[in-house]
């Protein structure tokens, strides 16, 4: 058994949660996952002003307090923070080393950056979406364990799928290879729960209410099998919570059918078996794994021009008139209208409030053109100009502002022979990471609608699904997703039954237009919803109150909903104690 830790979910969490979780307990390894969707286009716009730069910085920094840390401790270290620029930071890391005297060995794994191929790989964009900033595939695991083999206290890789640093730490450790498929797809979910960081511990967890110290939440640990099993855990004394609970609300998280796919093995998720084995431990058992697909992923990211909103404040009566009244203004003043515009009235405002703040809605408008004229300061100033011939008490919420530029990811898909997958050793030696043998087509996952054999579970109330059930949501390009779960499998029986596509739009009115696929996940008590389309080209270009749908699954479990009395018991919404 290894102990895998993880000390970071995004570029921008928790800046001392790596010397915490080297001070905490027993490491093996500490991974940390740097890398979203958005944060490759934002670290494309670093390298346009850098050539040098491209790498998540942070971790630079994290490193000056604790690479000699790491490396008197023996805890090897895993991150995708080389971003862009995998040499650049290992280079850098060098030099850090060598300044602080310590003796680490690093090694980096590249080969990701198909942007100078694109066009002839078909991956250039045909629909307008704009210039191709990054053209990244998802590598997989092996070239970080080639590296860990060859010795390295630190390996830095580009974009490999989240999973791989966990995956690459086992495999290097239990001596794994592409035919071990059962032992990959166990290890795949190991590192997809801890790869968000303290959203395992207990953070971003839809019964908060029931974590019980939850002021510094701690991070988690993945204790990992040669047979693919694991324990999630966190160190002792650390804040936050690890249950079965917390552990399927991240496995829900950004997923899609019962099948994930992965460049090195295809994970059945619908074979995972999970139980409480004590205080903050929860066993991952059972996991299946199938041979990879033959094509792997490309996050393709755009710069499609410059973006630019302004947001005015309506309060008291005849908020809808004041809104239209402005509208029709703002639009009529406008020098040139530019390429999208797009109004969103909140009506967060109360009859007779107590406090001007209660009594006032918001009105936001934003504009997107590759024209810096048109969306820049006579975008705003148009609004400014009308503050005394508007609507009563007309107030902006911030001052006028020059636009920024905004990009769109889009998925691309290449033949996983195309890419030319490396690792630099610690020695100097480049080595050449073949793709799996066992490559292929996997099978469909088919969207999963109720089946017959519910049983009447009684009388019913009406009450907030998220009672009795929870739910995590999240992006994935310009879709998300919708994990629910519930506690029980009687409640289980009753949920696949109930919560089907037509009621989930009936639920979420703004879904009634979209594409809904409905996946069933019955070793978790859960079903999740992969609805396309809902956050337009992705989170850099939409103007979506929540554009990374983080509160889309809290916006499903405040919806009433008839829940059979029996469940509630204990709720608070009824039912015997």
């Amino acid at each position: 058994m290894i102990r895998v830790g993880n000390a970071s979910g995004f570029y921008g969490d928790r800046f001392t949660a790596v010397r915490e979780m080297l001070e905490g307990g027993e490491l093996d390894y500490l991974t940390g996952d740097y890398l979203a969707e958005l944060t490759m286009l934002i670290l494309g716009r670093d390298k346009l002003k850098n050539p040098d730069l491209g790498y998540a910085k942070t971790f630079l920094r994290q490193m000056e307090d604790s690479l000699g840390l790491a490396v008197d401790r023996g805890v090897k270290i895993v991150v995708n923070a080389g971003g862009l620029n995998p040499h650049g930071l290992t280079v850098a890391l060098r030099e850090l080393a060598d300044r602080l005297g310590v003796d680490a060995s690093i090694g980096f794994v590249s080969g990701d950056d198909l942007l100078p191929r694109a066009q002839a790989l078909g991956l250039e964009n045909t629909d307008g979406a704009g210039t191709l900033l990054t053209a990244n595939a998802y590598l997989g695991a092996f070239g970080i364990k080639a590296a860990l083999d060859a010795g390295a206290d630190v390996v830095v890789t580009g974009r490999v799928t989240d999973a791989s640093l966990a995956i690459g730490a086992a495999a290097a450790a239990h001596g794994w290879g592409y035919h071990d498929l059962d032992a990959l797809a166990g290890a795949t979910v190991a590192g997809h729960i801890i790869e968000c960081g303290a959203q395992a511990t207990g953070g971003n967890y839809a019964f908060f209410t029931e974590i019980g110290s939850a002021t510094r939440i701690g991070f988690p640990i993945a204790e990992i099998a040669a047979d693919g099993s694991s324990v999630i855990t966190k160190h002792e004394g650390t804040g936050g919570a690890v249950t079965v609970g917390t552990v399927t609300a991240q496995l829900l998280y950004e997923i899609g059918g019962p099948r994930y796919l992965g460049p090195d093995v295809t994970t059945r998720l619908d074979t995972i078996e999970l139980s409480q084995a004590g205080p903050d431990r929860v066993a991952v058992r059972g996991v299946r794994g199938e041979a990879p697909p033959a094509t792997v992923k490309v996050s393709l990211n755009y710069l499609a021009g410059l973006r630019n909103e302004i947001n005015v404040v309506l309060t008291g009566l005849d908020i809808d008139a004041k809104a239209a009244l402005f509208t029709e203004q703002f639009e009529a003043a406008l020098p040139t209208r530019p390429a999208s515009l797009d109004w969103t009235l909140s009506r967060l405002d109360r009859p007779d409030a107590d406090t001007e703040e209660r009594a006032s809605a918001l009105l936001r408008c934003v504009v997107r053109d590759t024209d810096p004229a048109i969306v820049g300061r006579t975008f705003t100033s148009t609004a400014v100009e009308l503050a005394l011939a508007s609507y009563p008490g007309f107030t902006m919420t911030a001052p006028p502002g020059h636009g920024s530029p905004y990009g769109v990811f889009e998925p691309g898909y290449v033949d996983a022979g195309e890419v030319e997958h490396r690792v630099a050793l610690p020695s100097g030696v480049v080595q050449r990471i073949d793709p799996s043998p066992l490559r292929g087509r996997p099978a469909g996952d088919e969207p999963a609608e109720p089946v017959a054999g519910y049983t009447d579970h009684g009388p019913t109330r009406r009450v907030p699904l998220g009672l009795i059930a929870g739910a995590r949501s999240g992006d994935k390009g310009g879709s998300a997703n919708i994990g629910v779960w519930v506690r029980n499998r009687e409640q289980f029986d009753w949920l696949s039954a109930t919560l089907d596509t037509d009621r989930l739009r009936e639920l979420l009115p703004e879904t009634t237009d979209l594409v809904v696929h409905r996946h069933s996940l019955p070793n978790l008590l859960a079903v999740n919803f992969v609805i396309e389309g809902i956050l337009g080209r992705g989170v850099a270009d939409n103007v979506r109150f929540d554009p990374q749908a983080k509160g889309l699954g809290e916006w499903l479990r405040s919806r009433n909903i008839d829940v059979p009395e029996r469940f509630l018991s204990g709720t608070g919404a009824g039912g015997e104690e």
